[in-house]
């Protein structure tokens, strides 16, 4: 395949995406479901060190990307996420100080939390196979 075959089979997704649509999963969505998966576990740990009992708990994670950007169809458009939003609902009857130390702590010891806002330079290389 070469890059205007590339192009011509792009087209009609990057005509869409001009629409504003959403409905595509992307690797923006994969980043944010591994920032939840990586909460969730974290939260669990920690609830459990510090004896905190919960009846449930649900981690969810949204964020503000500009399509445009990513597949090329307006320049000045950014490429990543402009805000992300992490959110835990948990079901507890633990006091709000507890609550307070168990967020904290979560943020503290998430790894995909601790890098993306941290933002850790990247070495980034291209070799001839």
């Amino acid at each position: 395949m070469d890059a205007a075959e590339l192009r011509a089979m792009q087209a009609p997704i990057k005509a869409r995406y001009k629409g504003g649509s959403v409905l595509e999963l992307c690797s923006g969505d994969m980043l944010l479901e591994a920032l939840v998966a990586c909460a969730g576990v974290t939260l669990k740990a920690v609830s459990t060190a510090l004896e905190i009992p919960l009846r449930s708990a649900t981690v969810s994670a949204e964020g503000d990307l500009d399509f445009r950007g990513t597949l090329g169809v307006a320049k000045d458009a950014p490429v990543g996420f402009a805000q992300i939003r992490l959110r835990f609902d948990v079901s507890t009857d633990t006091s709000q100080e507890k609550l307070d130390q168990l967020l904290k702590l979560t943020e503290r010891y998430c790894v995909v939390y601790q890098t993306i806002k941290s933002g850790p330079p990247i070495e980034v290389t291209l070799k001839r196979a």
